[in-house]
């Protein structure tokens, strides 16, 4: 288990490491380092994609300041509450820096955000995704350790997710689950960084008091000085576009 605080903290794929990579097997779950059958892959391509999810954080309460208060589960049992949080703290688990993603109130934030989707849009595609994908994990389970997900021990859950969390490796019967976890994963980071806890992690440097500053650096104001001399004016002076009648 890696504890680098890079980015990469959930399962990394083939994708974000060296072409002639592969992957070992179990993968390795670093710190920066997913319904059963009641979906086809047709419908899980046609979820709405986490970039789509994403604006749903404007408009709902950070996660941390969710948990000042007792969490009413809005879309997951309690079956399914259990297993997110398991496989949320499998993608952000705590370390020495930080809580994991259940400290941060991930889970509360993806629940928020499929009952926002469902009852406030009226777009279940997203319900369906994350509820298929938690049935598949315990089918799988099941099939292979006779318990379900959230009772299997930390490498078997792994070894589960390793078949998903490597698109290029992936079986064309795994294929589908594998833009499950791409979602819960996009899903898990997005809320964690953008609870208290997450921004404090990375960290953020912007909106900080600074003493000291002493104006422009002398080298950037003299290529700004020099670009000025040769007649550049900038976007601003050129004025707006002429309109075409």
């Amino acid at each position: 288990m890696s504890s680098d605080k890079s980015l990469n903290k959930s399962f990394e794929t083939p994708e974000t490491k060296a072409p002639s990579e592969t992957p070992p097997a179990s993968a390795v779950v670093s710190r920066r380092d997913f319904l059963h059958g009641v979906s086809s892959a047709v419908a899980i391509a046609s979820v709405p994609s986490a970039a789509n999810v994403f604006p749903r954080l404007g408009k709902s309460a950070s996660p941390s300041a969710r948990l000042a208060h007792p969490y009413l589960r809005k879309a997951f049992d309690e079956h399914q509450w259990r297993t997110v949080q398991v496989l949320t703290n499998l993608i952000i688990p705590a370390d020495e820096s930080s809580g994991g993603a259940t400290d941060a109130g991930v889970p509360e934030c993806i629940d928020d955000w499929i009952d926002f989707y469902a009852n406030q849009d009226g777009d279940d595609r997203l319900r369906t995704m994350v509820f298929g994908g938690l049935a598949w994990l315990d089918r799988e389970s099941q099939q292979l350790f006779s318990t379900d997900f959230v009772n299997a021990s930390i490498d078997q859950q792994k070894q589960i997710l390793d078949r998903i969390a490597w698109p290029a490796h992936a079986t064309k019967d795994d294929r589908p689950w594998v833009e499950f976890f791409n979602l819960i994963r996009d899903l898990t980071v997005a809320a964690f960084y953008s609870s208290k806890m997450g921004v404090t992690d990375l960290p953020y440097l912007g909106n900080t008091f600074n003493p000291n500053w002493t104006g422009c650096d002398p080298a950037v104001w003299s290529t700004i000085v020099q670009r000025i001399q040769k007649g550049y004016k900038g976007v601003v002076s050129a004025g707006p576009p002429s309109r075409r009648t």
